[in-house]
C-alpha cells in the first residue's frame, strides 16, 4: 500500500482549492450576469416611463406649445454627450460620409416624423391612453411583417392584435378628455414608428456596406439619427411657426425649464443606453415582454400625478389593452 507523498497531498490540496475558487468564480460570475440583467431592465424601465412623464409634464404642466423645439433640443443634447464620448475614446462611431448619410437619410425622416408626432400626441391626449393606442403600432407592423417580409403569424398573435384593436377603440369611446387632434397625431405617431421599425431592418443592411469598418453599431445609429434631425428639426419649426412662440414664450426665461428639458435629453439618450444594455444582456423576446409590461405602472403614474378623470368604462380598456398588449409579447416569444 503506497502512501500520498507530502507533494502529492499539496497537489491533491491545490486541486481540490482550484475547483473550490473554479466553483465560487462561476456562483459570482452568474451572480454578476443576473445582477446586470436584472438592473439594465430596471434602467430601460425607470428611464422609458421617466421620459414619456417628463416630456408630459413639459408639454402640458408647462405649458410648452413647441414640441419640435423640444425634441430638437433633446437631439442635440444627445449629440453633445455622444460626441463627447466618442472624443475621449469611450465609445466609437462611425465617420458620418456622404454616402452614409444619403442611405440613413431616408429612416431619418421617418425617425424625426416619429419624435415630432409623439409630441403632439403627448400634448393632447393623457399618458394612459397614449400607452393603450400605442398598440396599435404593433398591429400595423404585424401586418407589415406580413407583407414586406412574408413572415406569418399564428393565431395567438392574431388574437391578441384583436384585442388591442378593441381596446383602442373601447378606450377611445370612453375618454372623458377625447380629443380629436390628438387622436389624430397618435395615429400618425404609430404608423411612423411602425414604418421605423420596419425600414430600420433594410436600411441597416445597406448602411453596412457603406461604412469603413463594414459595421454599424448602435452608437453610431444613435449619432447618425440625431446628427441628421437637426437640420430637418430647424426646417420644421420654421414651418410650424414656432420661432414666433419662442421669441415670446417667458418659458425660455426660468432655469428651471432648461434644467427640466436638459434632463429630458438625457433620458432620451438613456434610453438608447439602456435598451442596448438590457437586449444584449437578455434578448429580444424578454426585451418585448417587459415593455408590455412596462406600460402598466407607466399609465397607473399617468393618471396618478396628472390627476386625470376617467371612468370605470375607460380604466377597463386600458388594463384590457395592457393586458392583450401582455398576451401578445408572450405569443410572440413562443412563436420564436
Amino acid at each position: 500500500m503506497k502512501f500520498p507523498s507530502d507533494s502529492e497531498e499539496i497537489d491533491v490540496e491545490s486541486g481540490r482549492l482550484d475547483k473550490d475558487r473554479e466553483k465560487s468564480v462561476r456562483s459570482k460570475r452568474g451572480l454578476t450576469l443576473h445582477n446586470q440583467a436584472l438592473l439594465s431592465g430596471l434602467a430601460y424601465c425607470l428611464s422609458s416611463c421617466s421620459m414619456i412623464l417628463v416630456n408630459k409634464y413639459v408639454l402640458s404642466s408647462y405649458d410648452f406649445n413647441a414640441g419640435i423645439s423640444l425634441m430638437l433640443y433633446q437631439n442635440f443634447v444627445s449629440v453633445i454627450i455622444v460626441s463627447s464620448l466618442s472624443f475621449f475614446g469611450i465609445i466609437t462611431t462611425e465617420p458620418l460620409t456622404w454616402r452614409l448619410i444619403k442611405v440613413w437619410l431616408p429612416v431619418n425622416m421617418i425617425f424625426v416624423g416619429m419624435l415630432v408626432t409623439s409630441m403632439f400626441s403627448l400634448r393632447y391626449i393623457n399618458v394612459a391612453m397614449v400607452t393603450v393606442l400605442k398598440n396599435v403600432t404593433n398591429v400595423m407592423t404585424a401586418v407589415g411583417e406580413m407583407y414586406l417580409f412574408n413572415k406569418h403569424h399564428d393565431n395567438r398573435v392574431w388574437a391578441a392584435l384583436f384585442l388591442m384593436i378593441i381596446s383602442a377603440i373601447s378606450g377611445g369611446f370612453t375618454d372623458l378628455s377625447f380629443n380629436a387632434v390628438g387622436y389624430t397625431w397618435q395615429f400618425f405617431n404609430c404608423f411612423l414608428t411602425a414604418s421605423y421599425s420596419l425600414t430600420l431592418r433594410r436600411v441597416m443592411d445597406t448602411a453596412k456596406l457603406v461604412t469603413k469598418s463594414g459595421e454599424l453599431n448602435e452608437f453610431s445609429m444613435v449619432m447618425l439619427n440625431n446628427t441628421l434631425s437637426l437640420p430637418l428639426g430647424l426646417f420644421l419649426i420654421f414651418v410650424f411657426n414656432e420661432v414666433d412662440y419662442l421669441s415670446q414664450s417667458p418659458l425660455l426665461r426660468l432655469p428651471t425649464f432648461w434644467v427640466v428639458i436638459t434632463f429630458s435629453g438625457f433620458l432620451g439618450l438613456a434610453i438608447s443606453f439602456t435598451s442596448m444594455w438590457f437586449l444584449h444582456q437578455t434578448g429580444a423576446t424578454t426585451y418585448s415582454l417587459v415593455g408590455s409590461l412596462n406600460k402598466i405602472p407607466l399609465s397607473v403614474a399617468g393618471i396618478l400625478l396628472f390627476n386625470v378623470s376617467t371612468s370605470l368604462e375607460n380604466s377597463a380598456s386600458i388594463f384590457f389593452g395592457l393586458a392583450a398588449g401582455v398576451l401578445f409579447a408572450r405569443a410572440n416569444m413562443r412563436a420564436i
